[in-house]
């Protein structure tokens, strides 16, 4: 390699650097038109996500007044906090089986024993309340309340209720 090579190169070199330089300046230029040409939002939610976002994620107390506070902000809490039950509070096993348990139960999803009686011969020897059991903490697989923690424990009872009875 002579240094007339090295010329050529460092010449072709800075005109690829200069010619990304430009394109560079000139998609920061389109970007900043483009944001100056979009209308602010207008939708109060936006505030309200915004300050959920960078409000503090917990109090602290501290001392008698501190305790006094905690009390304060735990009654208010427990005083809103009206726990919403799923489908209105029904203890119809059926409806509930539909909307919660078949998509699992009616396919043998994950391991999940059908509506087939072959399939709860062994399960139904451990007793109902033991089912009930593992259909409230849940089982292998199974999540508890598969999966809707807003279900009862009654209306856990209910579905599996339901689903004993259809398997007889």
């Amino acid at each position: 390699m002579s240094e007339q090579d090295d010329r050529i190169f460092m010449k072709r070199f800075g005109l690829v650097l200069t010619f990304l330089s430009l394109v560079a300046l000139g998609l920061l230029f389109f970007a900043i038109s483009l944001n100056n040409r979009l209308a602010p939002s207008d939708n109060p939610n936006r505030y309200l996500a915004k300050e959920d976002r960078i409000g503090p994620a917990f109090a602290v107390f501290a001392g008698e007044t501190g305790r006094a506070a905690a009390a304060a902000a735990a009654e208010q809490a427990m005083a809103g906090a009206t726990p919403q039950l799923a489908f209105e509070g029904s203890m119809d096993g059926g409806m509930i089986y539909d909307q919660v348990c078949a998509a699992c139960h009616n396919s043998g999803a994950a391991g999940a024993p059908m509506l087939v009686a072959s399939d709860w011969t062994e399960r139904m020897d451990q007793g109902v309340d033991t089912l009930v059991s593992h259909a409230i903490n849940g089982i292998g697989t199974m999540p508890a309340k598969g999966g809707r923690m807003d279900l009862s424990d009654d209306q856990v009872r209910a579905s599996v209720e339901y689903m004993l009875a259809e398997i007889q």
